[in-house]
């Protein structure tokens, strides 16, 4: 069973004169979607990147599974993280990209990749190079590189950039099931509905301050 635990205490972040977050508070445990929401330049993608280790906070701590990032760990090993778009390499096809990935710290299984692209909606046999993707079909390989390695925990900044409807609609069902699986789930978006349907807390930052929670869980099951 997956006992996940991230806890974020009196997290503060600075970049020289200027601060971008203050006195950060979470704690959040697996089998729940955690929301971040706020307006651009209010700190989310930098919380993320400091849950992560990409950052290093300046005061506080945060811990994972009570392992202090920065001492006992360096870096958030076992997630699947999507923040800012990443990288892929353009001449290649989706499942090339995905078979270099995997690879450096899997045995090669082909199957399992095939599984991984159909859940996300990209045809495993298309030589298609990811260069000539659109925005939607990039955004679906990125989730596709997340969880591909089916780890406990996912970090997803803005995951639904680029998708269309039906696209918004499969992720969301994707992303509950995995929920359900007992993954644990930090997800910052823009977009209100998908809040609203996937977050069982959400978390909102105003210019690097914590302004509270909301539990809208008891929302959801009322509109069920």
């Amino acid at each position: 069973m997956n006992n996940y635990h991230i806890s974020i205490k009196n997290a503060g972040k600075r970049f020289k004169d200027k601060e971008v977050l203050s006195e950060i508070n979470m704690e959040c445990d697996a089998g729940h979607i955690y929301g971040i929401v706020g307006h651009n330049g209010s700190g989310k993608t930098v919380l993320l990147k400091c849950i992560c280790g990409f950052l290093r906070c300046t005061e506080g701590e945060i811990r994972i599974n009570q392992k202090k990032m920065g001492k006992d760990i360096h870096m958030l090993t076992d997630a699947g993280i999507i923040i800012e778009e990443p990288s892929f390499l353009r001449r290649k096809s989706g499942m090339k990209n995905l078979e270099y990935l995997y690879t450096l710290r899997n045995k090669y299984d082909r199957n399992h990749l095939e599984q991984v692209m159909r859940q996300v909606g990209l045809d495993p046999a298309s030589r298609k190079p990811v260069g000539k993707y659109s925005l939607g079909m990039r955004q679906r390989l990125a989730i596709a590189q997340a969880i591909m390695e089916d780890p406990p925990v996912l970090i997803l900044d803005e995951p639904m950039n680029g998708l269309d409807h039906r696209g918004i609609d499969e992720m969301r069902e994707l992303f509950s099931e995995m929920k359900h699986q007992g993954k644990l789930m930090l997800f910052a978006s823009h977009n209100q509905e998908d809040i609203r349907i996937l977050c069982d807390e959400v978390y909102e930052l105003e210019d690097g301050h914590l302004l509270g929670k909301n539990t809208v869980g008891k929302e959801k099951k009322d509109d069920q």
